[in-house]
């Protein structure tokens, strides 16, 4: 997703108010240093500065698209390499497990389909309520 450029409400602003500044006197001056080519110019320093900081958003973008290209193309190759190594020294060497793949001989063996459960979380008995008709409980314990 594109990063969202910057528009500057302040610097809108201030172009319109140089524009109707500049039909009263093109070398305005209100003084104390206020004039309208001063105005002008930091105008212009904004406007330069707000499409420098856009294009660098944009140039951000284009090199974080290019660095998850990369890494794509880097997962893909780290695969391939390591299946080259379990092809060339087989998948139960030691070679194979010095570059990151776990040999056949040290895979854990599991049930297909069910996640196995420890035996911490299973119930040891299971209490079953129920009333025989005089209104008194019993349990019974499987």
């Amino acid at each position: 997703m594109a990063r969202r450029k910057r528009s500057s409400p302040v610097l809108q602003k201030a172009v319109l108010r140089a524009a109707g500044m500049n039909s009263i006197a093109p070398n305005l001056d209100v003084g104390n240093g206020l004039t309208l080519p001063a105005f002008s110019t930091l105008i212009e320093t904004m406007r330069a500065k707000e499409n420098a900081y856009n294009s660098a958003l944009s140039n951000l973008d284009k090199l974080y698209s290019e660095m998850l290209q990369t890494e794509s193309e880097l997962g893909d190759m780290t695969e391939h390499m390591l299946m080259g190594v379990g092809t060339r020294y087989g998948k139960s060497s030691v070679e194979y497990g010095m570059a990151g793949g776990v040999p056949k001989t040290q895979r854990r063996k599991g049930l297909r389909g069910n996640s196995p459960t420890p035996s911490s979380q299973q119930p040891s008995f299971v209490a079953i309520h129920s009333s025989n008709g005089n209104g008194k409980k019993s349990v019974a314990t499987s």
